[in-house]
């Protein structure tokens, strides 16, 4: 591994404490190997975090270790391994990053040494999604070459966009509910613990508290000068998204939200003086080189909202279900379709757009940046599309960075450096001209 820093220096203190939640992720892990407890391996999306919180199984994230890997310049190994094994380099770098990760312990039959956080410890059980992108179902069967353990997984469907939510949501969280009971039945037949009904509720309700604090200071964060960068709340996403049933999650949001109202009484911002608030519209970041965005700082730039890994609006009528699996599925379901009604009621069609429309006037936006990246298809796809049609009704700048999310043998910072410093000349001569007007 490199000694070389490429993590981004941050503005909050809450969001320099947020890596002990990834440290602790991955020493529970290894604690529960060496106990001959139970570990999974878990993709993001599959919904099993209130679950195996109830039955003391400790969950590891395999594509938030492919971001560990890329920050802690340690994935290189990991992919070519995976790519040795004939695994194209355009597919999804937390994929390689993992498949990497099992091929090398199966070689050494051992974890592999010297790799970051001590290695993912060895899973008992893996539980797959196929939420979001097309590598996942196929990401986890590959394991089974290098790993002999059992196999879950959530069906994870996404209404289409233009459909109003209220006539197809009975039949989609029907559909739902069916799929959580069968992946409970498989978790609780391959690891032989039973999920209890009231454990599984307190689990839910206190993921949705912690879910509802980090919305809020999401929310916060409209603040002039802003109070929190986007590299700050890539941090800080931690907690809500890999940990959310957790006490100690719950009060890392409440913790961070103090800290946010505090900075905004304060007008305390990201930089001394914020001439540019930008909108990071799509795409995962460059977990590689996430300085970059405190080269956008230097130059009075502030990422103020990232479009991906953010939270959503809490779903206010969950109190309403008694059934913890199916408050589960109605929560996922307002989750993927928040936003389609006023889409189609103010004419874009698209609730994407629609929710980076709104976040271009809510947050005083004066650009948008899109990461293009090589392996994610998923946030790269649609990209320009969202671009040119938000260019309908508003014509804001946009700055298209390339990398990837893990791989950093393609980028160039020099390259990158010089897109930015012309972008921001952009938006200087944007701002001159609105001055005029």
């Amino acid at each position: 591994m490199s000694d070389v820093k490429t993590t981004a220096v941050k503005s909050t203190q809450a969001a320099k404490e947020s890596y002990k939640v990834v440290k602790l992720m991955y020493s529970r892990a290894r604690e529960a190997m060496a106990k001959g407890a139970p570990v999974a391996w878990v993709m993001v999306g599959a919904l099993a975090e209130e679950m195996l919180s109830t039955i003391d199984v400790v969950p590891i994230y395999t594509e938030n270790y492919g971001a560990v890997c890329a920050a802690k310049k340690g994935a290189e190994p990991l992919l070519m391994a995976a790519e040795a094994e004939g695994y194209a380099n355009v597919i999804c770098g937390y994929v390689r990053t993992g498949i990497g990760h099992a091929i090398k312990r199966k070689e050494l039959g051992r974890i592999p040494p010297d790799v970051p956080e001590g290695g993912m410890a060895d899973p008992d059980i893996l539980i797959g999604s196929s939420a979001r992108c097309d590598p996942r179902y196929k990401w986890y069967q590959a394991l089974g070459r290098y790993l002999n353990v059992p196999y879950c997984t959530f069906d994870a469907v996404t209404p289409p966009p233009n459909t109003d939510p209220d006539e197809i949501r009975e039949y989609y969280v029907a559909y739902q509910v069916e799929e959580l009971r069968i992946l409970r039945a498989c978790i609780e037949k391959h690891l032989g613990r039973k999920i209890d009904d009231d454990k599984l509720m307190q689990a839910v309700i206190t993921a949705e508290q912690t879910r509802a604090w980090w919305w809020k200071c999401y929310e916060i964060r409209r603040a002039v000068p802003c109070p929190m960068p986007s590299e700050d709340m890539l941090s800080a996403m931690t907690p809500g998204l890999y940990y959310p049933p957790y006490q100690e999650s719950l009060d890392f949001y409440k913790k961070l939200y103090a800290e946010l109202e505090e900075r905004v009484k304060n007008k305390v911002g990201v930089v001394p003086d914020e001439k540019y608030r930008l909108l990071w519209g799509g795409g995962l970041p460059p977990w590689h080189s996430m300085n970059i965005f405190n080269f956008f700082e230097d130059l009075g730039a502030v990422c103020v909202i990232e479009n991906c890994y953010c939270p959503f609006e809490p779903f206010e009528d969950s109190y309403k279900y008694n059934d913890p699996i199916e408050r589960l599925a109605r929560w996922y379901f307002h989750r993927m379709t928040i936003g389609y009604k006023r889409a189609l009621q103010l004419g874009t069609g698209d609730p994407t757009v629609q929710k980076l429309l709104d976040w271009i006037e809510e947050y005083h936006i004066d650009g948008m940046v899109m990461h293009s990246s090589v392996s994610c298809r998923a946030t790269t796809i649609g990209q320009i599309y969202y671009k040119n049609l938000i260019q309908d009704y508003i014509k804001i700048p946009t700055l298209f960075m390339e990398s990837d999310i893990v791989d950093a043998r393609d980028y160039s910072e020099a390259q990158t450096k010089t897109n930015i410093s012309a972008f921001i000349d952009t938006l200087e001569t944007q701002k001159q001209k609105r001055r005029q007007i």
